[in-house]
């Protein structure tokens, strides 16, 4: 069983993690607080923080996880999608580290790895099953026939589940990131306020229209009470979140109905979400579905979620060249 370093580098958090006889043995991340005064990711920021961090970061995860470079069998990386700048600090650096060691390399699909996370621990969903990613910049239905074959049968034709939550956070004035402050906030207040649904068919989801009727209906409010947002920002986070989980679980629901699968798994940042992760399990408690939610730590972007993939990979002998390079839009 092969020992390996995995990076992850696809936004603004680098990760670094070691798996080794299929056991996560170290994962650590540093994050990137420059962001937060801007109320969202700045590209450029990003990668110069990546820059600063990766080599510390790899130092300290191979401390953690007691090896040495002659220890590792094969580096990971994220090759996308992600922000470029930002992938293309991970990718150089795997690609010239494992060239100092003469190892391998493996390249990873970071929505792939989100789906990977339930890989990780005990315990596992049967194959095949559904798996709802849901992230800051992703939204998908994913359709899981074995480790590493997968088909998205549903997805985001605009915006993604966390856009919204964080554009809804920023019309509020709560900081960035704005989803874990919306739940904060929503624990404390009712869904009282209905919001347009936006009407696509089949399994794809879009969210552009309903951050547009939370912007209108906060405009109208607020020019009614200037200090409308002040007086309700419990009972209007609690109908954000109430309506982007109900999308969310009605679509999944209908990809349930559609392929007759019981095995069912949410993941992705947007999974550590509160009210998402209670009403997925009386969805399934209701329906009677198997289901299966990471560990918080596996739903926000991590290098363990990377790691696990190329540890499938590498049992296949599925080895990158030395010549490739980031790919920012990369679907599979």
């Amino acid at each position: 069983m092969p020992t390996i370093l995995a990076l992850e580098s696809s936004c603004d958090d680098t990760a670094c993690a070691v798996i080794k006889e299929n056991k996560i043995i170290a994962n650590l991340q540093a994050g990137q607080q420059i962001h937060e005064s801007f109320g969202g990711v700045v590209p450029e920021l990003a990668s110069r923080e990546h820059m600063k961090h990766i080599w510390p970061l790899v130092h300290e995860t191979m401390q953690t996880a007691a090896i040495s470079r002659k220890d590792i069998d094969a580096i990971a990386f994220t090759r996308g999608p992600g922000l470029i700048g930002s992938l293309i600090v991970g990718v150089n650096f795997a690609k010239a580290f494992a060239l100092a060691l003469e190892k391998p390399i493996i390249e990873v699909n970071h929505m792939q790895a989100h789906v990977g996370a339930h890989y990780i621990d005990a315990p596992q969903p049967e194959f095949p099953f559904l798996c709802l990613t849901v992230s800051g910049g992703h939204t998908q239905l994913v359709f899981i026939k074995d480790y590493l074959n997968m088909e998205v049968i549903g997805q985001t034709l605009d915006d993604a589940a966390g856009e919204a939550f964080d554009k809804a956070a920023k019309l509020f004035g709560l900081p960035y990131p704005g989803g874990p402050n919306i739940d904060q906030f929503a624990q404390q207040g009712k869904p009282v306020y209905e919001f347009n649904k936006p009407g696509v068919g089949d399994l794809d989801f879009s969210f552009s229209g309903l951050k547009t009727s939370i912007l209108y209906f906060i405009q109208k409010e607020v020019k009614k009470e200037p200090d409308f947002i002040e007086n309700n920002l419990e009972d209007l986070c609690a109908s954000v979140q109430h309506t982007i989980v109900s999308i969310l679980l009605e679509k999944l629901k209908a990809a349930a109905d559609r392929t007759g699968i019981n095995q069912i798994a949410i993941s992705g940042g947007v999974a550590a979400n509160s009210e998402l992760r209670k009403r997925f399990q009386q969805l399934g408690e209701q329906e009677g579905w198997a289901t299966y939610i990471p560990k918080f730590e596996y739903c926000t972007d991590n290098a363990a979620m990377i790691a696990v993939i190329a540890h499938h990979k590498y049992l296949v002998n599925d080895f990158a060249h030395q010549n490739i390079g980031p790919l920012p839009r990369y679907s599979f």
